[in-house]
């Protein structure tokens, strides 16, 4: 097997989807989406991409949550702390993934509230990271960096270190001299609102 190999397949994703979506209402881990969860579309862009393990992180709804993801070859991770912050529930993935693949290169951080995210953006992080060999490669929308994120293998202790209430961005903002960016066209698009749940419904319907 050559270092190229190696390296593809020492990558794996961690999907953040711990949250109870107060100010949405209700959860918008199953909201439709195409007529699909939006949990479960965001699991399959990242099982689509080039990842040897995708780990989910559940929380709040744990079980009606894991009943539309159950099926696919994924590792599912309870956070019951969930309600501590995004922070605890990275932790808790990344900690999972290194007991089950120390041998890990690499993780990519995404979160399962970006309806326009697709398996060819997480491609793109990827092949950045392989020709820049940098530390960070972010998505970059409405002026600035964030997720889905990929993360050298030599950082990951600054994101076990993270506060519970902080995520990924925190260590994104602070190693401005290691980081390259990918444009992330609607990556501003998160659905924290009905009403925007309701605007981006119509939009992709309108694109489809």
């Amino acid at each position: 097997m050559n270092n190229k190999s190696k390296l593809k397949q020492s990558i794996s994703l961690i999907l953040l989807a711990a949250g109870s979506s107060s100010r949405m209402g209700q959860s918008k881990q199953l909201l439709l989406i195409e007529n699909e969860p939006l949990l479960l579309r965001s699991t399959k862009a990242a099982l689509a991409s080039s990842f040897e393990t995708v780990v989910v992180v559940l929380g709040a709804q744990e079980r009606e949550h894991r009943s539309v993801i159950a099926h696919l070859p994924i590792q599912i991770v309870l956070n019951q702390n969930w309600e501590d912050g995004m922070g605890s529930s990275l932790k808790k993935g990344l900690l999972h993934l290194l007991n089950i693949q120390p041998e890990t290169q690499a993780i990519m951080i995404m979160v399962c509230d970006q309806p326009l995210l697709t398996s060819s953006h997480l491609d793109k992080i990827i092949a950045v990271y392989k020709q820049a060999q940098i530390s960070i490669v972010a998505s970059h929308y409405a002026d600035s960096a964030g997720v889905p994120a990929l993360f050298d293998k030599s950082v990951f202790s600054e994101l076990l270190n993270i506060d519970d209430n902080h995520g990924a961005k925190k260590v994104i903002n602070k190693h401005p001299e290691m980081l390259a960016l990918v444009d992330f066209n609607g990556g501003e698009i998160d659905l924290d609102t009905l009403n925007e749940y309701l605007e981006v419904s119509t939009q992709i319907r309108k694109k489809s």
